[in-house]
């Protein structure tokens, strides 16, 4: 049952490749601040676990970091890409930083793994709000992956600590929230269009 985070890591990276063709056709215009740090927070979370003995329940916490590394990429070449710089997005790129300080001073890789879920869950809230306001502007793929990926390291878990469950958990939290603020408002719009009509 461990292995199946490979199977996970496959899922993932379909939904990314499919998020990915949504941004070059320039249907989705994702918020670069937010799959920038996306992609520092489970990196230096993975970093931090495998120095605290994790193995394979990790490798959903990587595909969570190379994803969105990925889909940052693709964005510096595409000028229809969603990009608001913000006090709050430098905020948020500065706690990424503090993370890999810290763990990187204190050699404590609980420390590094609460600033990298305080750091990631801080750059959702941009596209969080964005998925509210422009739902149009979003796809669910990546984070649908994403959530059958990270659900996958409760099946790879060795021993039930702190470093091996708070990023995976994270991680379920922050992708059913991100689906549900775009399906919702897909769903509502229609509601409303109906009704004019």
């Amino acid at each position: 049952m461990k292995y199946l985070v490979f199977l996970g890591m496959i899922i993932s990276l379909i939904g990314i490749s499919s998020y990915i063709k949504e941004v070059l056709k320039g249907s989705v215009r994702p918020n670069r601040v937010s799959w920038l740090i996306w992609s520092i927070a489970p990196l230096i979370a993975t970093f931090a676990a495998l120095s605290s003995g994790v193995t394979l329940s990790v490798v959903p916490v990587f595909m969570s970091g190379f994803g969105p590394l990925l889909v940052f990429i693709i964005c510096l070449f595409k000028k229809a890409a969603y990009w608001k710089l913000q006090k709050f997005d430098y905020y948020c790129g500065s706690l990424s930083v503090l993370a890999l300080i810290f763990w990187g001073i204190t050699k404590e890789p609980i420390i590094a793994i609460v600033f990298a879920i305080a750091s990631d869950f801080l750059a959702s809230i941009p596209t969080i709000v964005k998925s509210y306001k422009n739902p149009e502007t979003e796809s669910s793929s990546a984070f649908i992956g994403a959530l059958f990926s990270a659900t996958t390291s409760f099946f790879a878990i060795e021993k039930c600590n702190f470093s091996s469950l708070a990023f995976p958990i994270y991680l379920v939290l922050i992708n059913i929230l991100l689906i549900f603020s775009i399906k919702f408002h897909h769903i509502f719009k229609k509601k409303i269009d109906s009704k004019d009509l």
